[in-house]
């Protein structure tokens, strides 16, 4: 993407200024976390952004706030028998590493792992982060040992979601602001790295005009002005590409088939990919875009901030999973199992939806909802809230989006149910034969407790796991019996959120060139570095690493560069 000439009305650029240390662009976690290395380090900094104040942390401030940790202290404590060796083997079993551009991806793999199983909790704790004591298991897999999935529960859920993992490096950053060290220029589009000898010595880019959007909410870009920044250092911080539809489309891969025609979005507009281009253009070396995690638990959320505004059900696994046409899902595609290979599957019926059907006392159990704002108990760290997710009665905020959400039908008989479903989809022909076929049998495999039933068995295995058992998992029961109900379906969107590629790094978070080379002055790290050597994950993750890459790139660049 070419850089964005400057029409001669514009106002003149200011006089580059002199002795920064660094350029951050992109307020989010990653760039605050190297903005936090750089204060420590007494280095001077600017950080631009182009969303308002508001936005400060970007993409983090939103999230459910989970971290992959492994043999913590609250795993031990919850009876689970972690190692760095199982993690290994269930990365990269997950991540399927298989083209030359992997090669920084496995090395950065390998260092976060051992990260993940030293340092990091420590790291986090001594800055005041906590964690919630029952750690969740996401991305159960359900293959076969070196397969896809995590083996045993590490998604350690933050006390305060997104915005608790982000309160220690915004703190920092502020104490560095008020010590002359850091300087926000918010409403600040860069539109051009500076490249001079070979090397990156600044940026360029757009003044935009103020706007007071509230935090997530689109922005204007009415250009007022030009800028020019100099440094030592330029770190790209700018995320991906889950709030630009059109790019997603574009390196959609093929390998899952034909982009859905119609998409939540699971971010804001804001994440638009930009400066990936941008990077390249300055030398640097960009790869794995068709490398990309996208849900397929997206409802429409009836209270939105952004278009399209989307929010991921977190869901335990004992959902019947239907396609549009109501055929079931395949084994292993159950509920939390296997989000691409789920997409996957979706993708190649032809349809942009899918169903959950299930009783009120699943959702009562297993229903919680990706985001900050729909966790006010771990968000505002709420005991009272809290307890009431041990008690009867579905989370307030799922309540909510049963009760106004579009997508929920409620219905006492499947009979009622089904023609719920048909009038919310009334341009698929939905078999109801089949889900009513479906529902009986497997109801009938509930009377004893072995089953031929696969997702039965699974649902039985995870309330072996004593978190599961106590606040994530019901107990089998038949969907067709009324003191379980009311009945539920819900119709599920894909959902946009994260890219897995990005500019490839090395283990300082240096930017590199098309020849492998580290491109002087340039640094990427989070999602804009494919959470680290431009593809980390590989083909897939394994949950709780996308902060967790935020974090650990950030730290790398911020030393690097305070190093020298």
């Amino acid at each position: 993407m070419a850089a964005t000439p400057a029409p001669a009305d514009r106002t003149p650029a200011p006089t580059p200024e002199p002795e920064l240390d660094a350029i951050i662009v992109g307020a989010g976690l990653s760039g605050l976390v190297a903005a936090a290395e750089l204060v420590d380090a007494g280095k001077r900094v600017v950080i631009v952004e182009q969303e308002p104040a508001a936005s400060l942390g970007g993409q983090a401030h939103w999230s459910f706030g989970g971290l992959f940790l492994i043999d913590s202290p609250e795993q031990r404590r919850m009876g689970v028998k972690d190692s760095l060796d199982l993690a290994k083997q269930d990365w990269d079993g997950t991540a399927a590493f298989d083209r030359d551009d992997d090669e920084w991806g496995r090395r950065w793999a390998d260092a976060y792992l051992e990260f993940a199983a030293g340092e990091k909790r420590a790291w986090l704790h001594e800055k005041g982060v906590r964690f919630f004591p029952i750690v969740g298991w996401a991305e159960r897999g359900g293959y076969n040992a070196i397969g896809h999935g995590n083996s045993v529960p590490r998604f350690h859920i933050t006390w305060g979601t997104g915005p608790g993992v982000l309160a220690p490096f915004i703190a920092r950053v502020r104490a560095g602001e008020a010590a002359g060290l850091v300087e926000f220029r918010h409403r600040h589009r860069v539109d051009e790295l500076i490249v001079e000898s070979g090397a990156v010595v600044g940026v360029r880019g757009a003044m935009l005009a103020a706007d007071a959007a509230e935090r997530g909410e689109p922005s204007n870009r009415e250009v007022v002005g030009d800028f020019e920044l100099r440094a030592g250092a330029v770190v790209v911080a700018s995320g991906g590409i889950g709030g630009n539809h059109e790019l997603v489309r574009r390196y959609w891969p093929d390998r899952m088939g034909a982009a859905p025609a119609s998409m939540l979005s699971g971010v804001p507009a804001h994440v638009d990919g930009r400066m990936l281009p941008i990077a390249e253009q300055a030398g640097a070396r960009v790869v794995n875009g068709d490398r990309m995690w996208h849900y397929t638990e997206g409802i429409t959320n009836w209270d939105p901030v952004w278009p399209m505004h989307g929010i991921r059900i977190l869901p335990g696994p004992s959902s019947l999973w239907f396609d549009a046409e109501g055929k079931r899902l395949p084994v292993p595609l159950f509920p939390g199992f296997d989000t691409l290979g789920t997409l996957e599957h979706i993708v190649s019926t032809g349809h942009d939806h899918s169903w959950f059907v299930l009783t009120q006392k699943i959702i009562e159990k297993e229903f919680a909802l990706s985001g900050s704002e729909q966790n006010p108990d771990l968000t505002g760290k709420d005991l009272r809230l809290l307890a009431q997710r041990i008690g009867s009665g579905a989370p307030a905020p799922v309540e909510a989006f049963k009760q106004h959400g579009v997508d929920f039908v409620v219905a006492d008989t499947l009979d009622e149910l089904l023609d719920g479903m048909r009038a919310l989809s009334p341009e698929v022909g939905i078999d109801a034969d089949n889900i009513r076929r479906e529902v009986v049998a497997r109801d009938r495999e509930v009377d004893n407790e072995f089953s031929k039933d696969l997702q039965l068995t699974a649902v039985r295995g995870a309330r072996k796991y004593r978190g599961d058992k106590l606040i994530r998992v019901a107990t089998p029961h038949r969907i067709l019996d009324p003191a379980a109900g009311p009945l539920i379906a819900v119709k599920l969107h894909i959902l946009t959120r994260k890219s897995l590629g990005g500019i490839q790094t090395d283990l300082d978070s240096r930017a590199l060139g098309a020849g492998g080379e580290p491109l002087p002055g340039l640094f990427a790290v989070g999602e804009a570095a494919g959470f680290g050597g431009g593809g980390v994950h590989g083909y897939r993750a394994l949950e709780g690493t996308f902060l967790g890459g935020c974090l650990f790139t950030g730290r790398a660049a911020g030393r690097a560069i305070a190093r020298g």
